[in-house]
């Protein structure tokens, strides 16, 4: 007995740009192109748009600028919209979302540069499991250290940084909680939400994509001001939601004897909201879904 192969689908790249420049635009564009090319001959992709959102605070290509990178691109469709504020990731990437009517949506940063297969590796993994909603790529030259499945590949969440998401169950769970995340533990919040709803995260190691991360010689994670701030806040606001009052206690606790004043500033951003009312619905109030792991929202394979 013989299988029909899956009808190709449409994807939809979404990237939130901040300060970013045109060449390393120019080198993610070549490489989408080149997946487009590759999902065209494996019958695995009808169309694929790489769909730019800009929340810097002037654009940072121009409209000659684009028509030049769009010159080159033989498949892929490539747009850009101002936004004209900063939006953060999670109301940036939802308004691409609503902006684009493709069968998939990948969430992606603007410093990664996809092998030419993983976009089909991806929807693979989709095509033989009608329950999965999210897959994410490998990320090289760091890999994310979470545990997932060896068999299965299941995962606690996909990160951000390359996740493709089945679009119905991306709108099922209402996207992003873009009134409570701003810059991080978006993809964490949405990766739950969709296993709350009945939906599989999935870890592809055999889809591989290059993630452009600044790091120290010794490996280490450079965070900018605002991103000690934003991670400080979001891992106040991701304890609140997925009702954990005893990891809360904790990181308000190391977050308020912290040398850093920027973290402090965190903690009275949680209080004003907790204090206003305005803080989210919580979830998974017996703790089926959510993982809070050693300072980390899932059980680590080895030490970053």
């Amino acid at each position: 007995m013989t299988t029909n192969p899956p009808a190709p689908v449409s994807v939809s790249a979404l990237t939130v740009l901040f300060g970013n420049t045109v060449d390393a635009m120019a080198r993610t564009i070549r490489a989408f192109d080149n997946a487009a090319r590759v999902g065209a001959e494996t019958g695995r992709i009808s169309r694929l748009e790489l769909a730019y959102g800009d929340a810097s605070p002037q654009p940072v290509v121009s409209a000659d600028e684009l028509a030049e990178l769009r010159q080159d691109v033989e498949r892929l469709a490539v747009t850009y919209t101002f936004f004209g504020e900063n939006t953060g990731t999670s109301r940036g990437q939802n308004r691409l979302a609503r902006a684009t009517d493709s069968d998939f949506v990948l969430i992606c940063n603007p410093d990664v540069i996809p092998d030419g297969r993983a976009l089909c590796r991806m929807l693979e993994v989709f095509a033989s499991d009608p329950d999965v909603g999210l897959v994410e790529a490998k990320q090289l030259p760091v890999e994310h250290p979470k545990d997932y499945d060896r068999a299965t590949g299941e995962t606690s969440w996909g990160s951000g940084a390359f996740s493709l998401v089945r679009r119905a169950a991306f709108e099922q769970v209402g996207g992003f909680d873009e009134d409570t995340f701003f810059l991080y533990c978006d993809d964490v919040d949405l990766s739950w939400r969709l296993r709350e709803a009945g939906h599989r995260v999935v870890h592809q190691p055999a889809a591989v994509v290059f993630h452009d991360k600044q790091l120290t010689a010794g490996g280490e994670w450079m965070p900018t001001e605002a991103e000690l701030y934003y991670s400080a806040e979001a891992a106040l606001l991701l304890a609140h939601k997925w009702s954990r009052d005893d990891i809360l206690d904790d990181v308000m606790r190391q977050l308020e004897s912290s040398p850093q004043e920027i973290h402090g500033q965190a903690v009275a951003a949680f209080r004003e909201r907790r204090d206003t009312g305005t803080l989210a619905a919580r979830h998974d109030p017996e703790h089926r879904v959510g993982q809070f792991v050693a300072g980390n929202y899932a059980p680590h394979r080895f030490a970053l």
